[in-house]
């Protein structure tokens, strides 16, 4: 019987050491669990995604415009980050022209696409606060985290923070903010 208890106490703390969640970046919040608002638009070439059809896996879903000044820093960090990870990122403009939108990409995140919010209401819908917003939904569909204003995407805390999270890991430990 005392075997029993100490292989059960055992398997406790590995689980529990298995458990633990890379910390919180700056800047990153948890959120209250719900669902992520619809998103089905289109890029310049009429390619359509649908965030509801990427369930199963992690999504970043980045609202951003060619005239913000930390979107601007930001992009180049964001391409490199989703070349290191892999990680599915959808980018989504808000009310911009093609023409900004094509330029302003060809030179800042050349291999990447960027959604097309023309007339802004996927964006109201999502309330990102200002811009650049970032949204990390889970494989279930669910809002999980929230980063507002720019980053460094390749820095290596949100490097651990986006692989731990993609692998499955347990949500930080940080209580959950909710800053609507």
């Amino acid at each position: 019987m005392r075997r029993a208890w100490l292989i059960v106490i055992l398997l406790a703390a590995l689980t529990a050491s298995a458990a633990v969640a890379v910390e919180l970046p700056k800047g990153m919040m948890a959120l209250t669990a719900r669902p992520a608002p619809p998103l089905r638009l289109a890029d310049m070439d009429g390619r359509v995604t649908d965030l509801s059809t990427l369930r199963g896996r992690w999504v970043l879903v980045h609202f951003w415009a060619s005239w913000c000044g930390p979107c601007r820093r930001e992009m180049p960090t964001l391409a490199s980050m989703y070349a290191r990870t892999g990680l599915t990122t959808v980018l989504v403009n808000t009310a911009e022209s093609d023409e900004e939108v094509f330029a302003f990409m060809s030179v800042a995140a050349p291999n990447m696409e960027s959604l097309m919010d023309r007339d802004g209401l996927v964006t109201e819908a999502w309330q990102p606060r200002g811009l650049p917003a970032s949204f990390l939904v889970d494989p279930a569909g669910q809002l999980r985290y929230l980063a507002l204003g720019g980053r460094d995407w390749e820095s290596a805390a949100y490097l651990a923070f986006l692989a731990a999270v993609s692998r499955g890991g347990a949500a930080p430990a940080a209580a959950a903010e909710n800053p609507r």
